[in-house]
């Protein structure tokens, strides 16, 4: 295939679902609706599913019985974007106050603030406000 034919290929994919292997999707889907202030578009004892903005679409499927078979649960990270230092600093309280384990405190890093939580089967959660040249170049990226 020429890196023209593959080029062309990719851009006729759209990524569409983010799936999460959980223990337990009523218990995952009762927090992110919590979390995301939004119930459940979806569910059944071995899947639940959210929309997540723009087209995706957020999936909790039972690890118990996706085949194939999942292997070892929590190595993803799903990111939230938000305006600025003082929303990532508020957010980080408001999570802190529910309950989540914090896996990293509010940070300035390279790319700007951010903060890392855990659901409850160990994915990240991770929490940022981009440096304002970084949201250009994002928006140019959706483009």
């Amino acid at each position: 295939m020429t890196a023209t034919a593959a080029n062309t290929s990719a851009a006729a994919l759209a990524l569409d679902f983010v799936l999460l292997y959980v223990d337990s999707p009523a218990a995952s889907a009762a927090f992110y609706a919590d979390l995301l202030g939004r119930p459940a578009v979806e569910a059944s004892p071995t899947f639940a599913m959210f929309k997540a903005g723009d087209g995706l679409m957020l999936g909790l499927w039972s690890r118990h019985t996706v085949e194939p078979a999942a292997t070892a649960p929590g190595g993803g990270e799903i990111a939230f974007t938000v305006a600025g230092e003082a929303a990532v600093r508020d957010l980080h309280a408001d999570w802190s106050a529910r309950g989540l384990t914090i896996l990293q405190p509010p940070t300035a890093m390279d790319f700007g603030h951010t903060f890392v939580a855990q659901d409850p089967d160990g994915h990240r959660l991770r929490v940022f406000a981009p440096h304002r040249d970084e949201e250009a170049q994002s928006e140019q990226v959706r483009s």
